[in-house]
């Protein structure tokens, strides 16, 4: 039985102290109940039917989500993407989805879909344990597009790693990481613009947080031009105008202040 000391059980306590189960099978869902109670959860709901799951995490707050890949009347997948795009409070809390189709398919649409973990079975109550200390000591940048809502995919199951890193980023040189940061948020809207008419409401909400994340940026960099074409945005959607005509001239302000390779870097 793996046995955890009371310093490791308060490194994890903020993400296991309240939890969603969505898991068709009892027995599976009572075994996930019993060991994440073992990690220190206190409130702990299951739930099999993905209809309810809303109103449950409305209710509840939970700091974790146990998703199940697939079952009667559950796709996995899309219940990730739901609470992704929800209002929910909790919609960046952590998702760790467990299946026994650990297939090739199954694990990258876990990780477009949101996840934050992916958990084989078999698994152990240790296996289990190395996945909720990287999601509470192991944070990962949110990103907020249109096409993808949640965490950076590129650290997916990051333990699972042990290779060398290959992007510039990685390096921990802050500077690259800027570069990165600012890239990154520049294609996020420039995307917004092109998508908004499939999804309007996941637009304005990307839109908004690439605004952030560049005044943010302009402002630790000293640019003062990114820092007031920003700020203009972020006035814009403060004062509600949040269609498409409204927002297309101060996004693409901020646009402009772009690095001409931006738009040709991979990333």
């Amino acid at each position: 039985m793996f046995a955890l000391d009371t310093k490791s059980m308060q490194k994890i306590a903020p993400v296991v102290r309240r939890v969603v189960i969505v898991d068709p099978n009892p027995a599976a869902a009572r075994l996930m109940s019993d060991l994440l109670k073992g990690f220190g959860s206190r409130d702990i709901a299951i739930e099999s039917d993905q209809d309810r799951i809303i109103d449950l995490a409305r209710e509840m707050e939970p700091g974790l989500y146990v998703i199940e890949h697939s079952g009667p009347q559950l796709d996995g997948e899309a219940l990730a993407r739901r609470i992704r795009r929800s209002s929910l409070s909790s919609r960046r809390a952590p998702i760790m989805m467990v299946t026994a189709e650990a297939t090739a398919s199954a694990i990258k649409g876990a990780r477009d879909a949101g996840v934050h973990e992916f958990l084989r079975k078999p698994f152990t109550s240790g296996d289990l344990y190395r996945r909720i200390e990287n999601l509470a000591t192991k944070p990962r940048n949110w990103v907020e597009a249109v096409g993808y809502v949640g965490p950076d995919r590129r650290r997916f199951n990051s333990t699972d790693y042990a290779g060398p890193r290959k992007r510039k980023q990685d390096a921990g040189n802050t500077v690259p990481t800027q570069v990165a940061t600012k890239d990154q948020a520049m294609r996020i809207l420039a995307a917004a613009l092109t998508q908004f008419n499939a999804d309007p409401a996941q637009a304005v909400r990307a839109i908004r947080e690439q605004s952030r994340i560049l005044k943010k940026l302009a402002v630790e960099q000293g640019d003062a031009a990114l820092a007031i074409a920003a700020a203009g945005l972020d006035t814009e959607l403060d004062l509600g105008r949040v269609s498409l005509q409204e927002l297309m001239g101060p996004v693409r302000t901020v646009l402009a202040q772009a690095a001409p390779e931006t738009f040709a870097r991979a990333g």
